[in-house]
């Protein structure tokens, strides 16, 4: 009975414990498991702290804003790999992508032999009305030499406000010299990179990003291929790494003519829940649409082809997606820096999260799967894990991991070594070559179609490019550039006609040894399938 006592007094003796020890805790730190605001307020004092003796104590001076940068980039990598810390001298250039639009002459340029070298002047822009053309030299601004400019100071001295003036002194192809009067005007930073018809009836739009003038575009580039004869499309959104999720929604719509849901979404609170209702007003179902995506296509690319797939509008083609099925909020901070949040997750209209696992603090993992060879083997031996759902006509498609595609068309372009370093080469030896010889044989040139289907370059043309670029003191692997020969007069002839016509009939040129556009062309029979369901 005494032993039965002691047992009995123990439970008791350990509740005595337990309450003094709690009286012996501070308030402030019960609270922190229920108030993060305590804990932060605890922090932000440990913060000073640290702050206070480096500024002091450490051996070198310190940059105390690149410091903050620094801690602040430190917090976001705690959280999922897209919520981010902006420093105010990258926001600047990120809020022009997204806004659509700058303030300048207008021009793709790069730095060749020392002069501002203009490799298009942008659609609608006062270079394009001046008259500007690919090749040409601006040799001065506004009286001044331009020679070694840096990129950094072209755009000081060509951007600024609309109105302004701006006198350039262009040398052309050909040895003719003058000055150009350009007044600046707000320049669009378009979403659709080229549209232009891959043959009598189909139609080809390449959208590069989801900016605020998307929708505008993809309409405009739809109705000029319609007037061309458009009666089916390729919609590319390989390597389109999204941008705002209304424009996704915007473009999607396009697509359906029926009262459905496009995407949706889910955050922490009620107002971060929102629902993208087709418009049948808005849309057409009347033609066979492919979508083309590949493991570079994310965000609103995959809402697109999402919705295309659930809805068993049109066929989705190419390789598994990026996956990332996470929406972010742009919030501005007080010193012109930003934060990018994630605030809620999307989903398609069957309901799938195709966001790919990830590990908070580690990116690496996450970003190198883009990178494997195999990646779609391996993701096809996965696929028995992931969730399934079902489209509105009942087929089987899969969350947890991007849009696989309807049907998978891998990327096969190899190129030897010696032609990748010729194509990326500072000295640009296709442009300028192209450019010359289009400078010199323009009256050679009839139609575009014309162009396309028959005129070619030859041997000769082949080893005078070589002889070009060995001029120039590039490095040159003949035996390699032998094996891609083929490819590399086709590029050549693809900057003759971006010289001649423009970036729309340069990027057709190329699309002929783009493996996964022609071989999305034996597609549109099962394509053309959907219009009967979606009806």
């Amino acid at each position: 009975m005494k032993n039965k006592n002691i047992f009995l007094r123990v439970p008791f003796a350990l509740t005595v414990i337990t309450v003094a020890l709690f009286v012996l805790i501070p308030l402030s730190q019960i609270l922190y498991s229920k108030n993060p605001y305590s804990a932060i307020e605890g922090k932000f004092k440990v913060m000073n702290q640290i702050l206070y003796y480096i500024n002091q104590l450490y051996f070198e001076n310190v940059d105390m804003d690149e410091l903050m940068d620094g801690a602040f980039q430190g917090i976001f990598k705690k959280l999922d790999p897209h919520s981010i810390y902006i420093p105010a001298k990258q926001q600047e250039e990120i809020d022009e992508l997204f806004r659509g639009s700058f303030q300048g002459i207008g021009i793709e340029f790069d730095i060749l032999n020392g002069y501002i070298t203009v490799i298009s002047p942008v659609a609608d822009s006062p270079s394009e009305r001046a008259g500007l053309m690919p090749g040409d030299q601006i040799i001065s601004i506004n009286g001044e030499d331009a020679y070694e400019i840096t990129k950094k100071d072209v755009f000081k001295k060509l951007r600024g406000p609309k109105g302004t003036e701006v006198v350039i002194t262009i040398n052309r192809l050909g040895g003719d010299r003058f000055d150009v009067n350009i007044v600046r005007d707000d320049i669009p930073i378009y979403s659709v990179r080229a549209s232009l018809m891959l043959d009598s009836e189909t139609g080809y739009i390449w959208l590069t990003r989801f900016s605020a003038t998307t929708d505008e575009e993809v309409r405009t580039a739809f109705n000029k291929l319609e007037a061309q004869g458009m009666k089916k499309l390729i919609l590319d959104l390989r390597n389109n790494s999204g941008g705002y999720l209304e424009q996704a929604a915007a473009i999607s719509n396009l697509f359906i003519a029926r009262k459905d849901t496009l995407v949706f979404t889910k955050g922490k609170s009620k107002n971060m829940e929102q629902v993208f209702i087709a418009d049948p007003t808005q849309g057409r179902e009347d033609y066979p649409l492919i979508v083309l995506i590949n493991r570079g296509s994310a965000s609103a690319s995959e809402i697109v082809a999402g919705s295309v797939q659930d809805l068993d509008r049109g066929l989705v083609v190419g390789e598994t997606s990026f996956g990332k099925g996470l929406v972010q909020r742009q919030l501005p901070l007080n010193d012109g820096s930003a934060m990018r949040v994630t605030i809620a997750r999307y989903y398609t209209p069957s309901g799938r999260l195709i966001q790919r696992p990830y590990s908070n603090g580690d990116t690496k993992d996450y970003y190198k799967d883009l990178y494997v060879e195999n990646r779609e083997t391996v993701l096809d031996s996965l696929k028995e894990l992931r969730p399934k759902y079902k489209t509105r006509a009942g087929r089987v498609v899969y969350g947890g991991g991007g849009i696989t595609p309807d049907q998978h068309i891998a990327w096969d372009l190899k190129l030897q070594k010696n032609t990748q370093k010729l194509l990326t080469h500072t000295k640009r030896p296709f442009f300028n070559w192209g450019s010359n010889y289009a400078s010199n044989h323009r009256d050679e040139f009839e139609t575009f179609e014309t162009f396309m289907s028959y005129w070619k370059l030859d041997e000769n043309d082949f080893q005078l490019f070589l002889e070009y670029a060995s001029n120039k003191e590039i490095e040159l692997n003949s035996e390699e550039l032998e094996k891609d020969k083929d490819y590399i007069l086709n590029m050549l002839k693809s900057e003759i006609a971006g010289a001649h016509w423009g970036k729309d009939e340069a990027i057709g040129v190329r699309l002929n040894y783009d493996n996964q556009v022609m071989t999305a062309l034996n597609y549109f029979n099962e394509a053309a399938g959907f219009i009967n369901n979606s009806q």
